[in-house]
């Protein structure tokens, strides 16, 4: 059942304009940061609505039944990154400011969405370990300049925490990596054993 639903042309294309309107949203959201970032780092600042423009692409190809392993690899781990890393930050900022708003709800809930939307389609994702490989440079290479380089997404309340946060992130990238693989690269070798 949940495979006729996932592969329903109906539910793809819902899915598809939901995900293209919360990557505009996401950008949109990044506005204020992306005016005094330096041109240089524009493109690694927006983080989660970049890994839902991956999945918004592998959307629109996998509608018409084409596959993108690059943007499948970098869909699944930055999802599943950000997804985690965003709902993680709100329930922090939540514990440190004692309240938070219906936005960070919002965020948390659409976040989460984002996280599981990458997992599900992960049988659906034609890659082989040099994708996975390309997506964790990219992956980790945009944890350097967040956390070296300071482009990480501004939480005024968190800001104290900014060493932490990177050391979190750091693993939540790695465990993003390895479970990119095992949902992928090692489901296919024993599909294909």
């Amino acid at each position: 059942m949940v495979n006729y639903i996932l592969r329903d042309k109906r539910f793809l294309i819902l899915l598809f304009v939901i995900n293209l309107f919360g990557t505009i949203y996401g950008y949109m959201w990044y506005g204020s940061q992306l005016a005094i970032t330096p041109e240089i780092f524009l493109i690694f600042v927006p983080d989660s609505p970049t890994a839902s423009l991956f999945f918004t692409v592998f959307l629109l190809f996998f509608i018409f039944g084409k596959n993108v392993p690059y943007i499948e690899a970098l869909g699944i781990i930055t999802l599943f990154k950000y997804g985690v890393w965003a709902v993680v930050m709100n329930i922090l900022t939540l514990i440190v400011d004692g309240s938070l708003s219906p936005a960070g709800y919002m965020l948390m809930l659409s976040h989460g969405a984002m996280a599981l939307q990458g997992l599900l389609y992960a049988p659906y994702y034609k890659l082989k370990l040099r994708h996975i490989v390309v997506a964790a440079i990219w992956t980790l290479h945009n944890d350097v300049i967040d956390y070296v380089f300071e482009m990480m997404p501004i939480y005024s309340s968190l800001s104290n925490y900014m060493n932490e946060i990177g050391y979190f992130t750091f693993w939540l990238s790695i465990l993003s990596i390895l479970i990119a693989y095992k949902f992928t690269i090692t489901k296919n070798k024993s599909i294909n054993a």
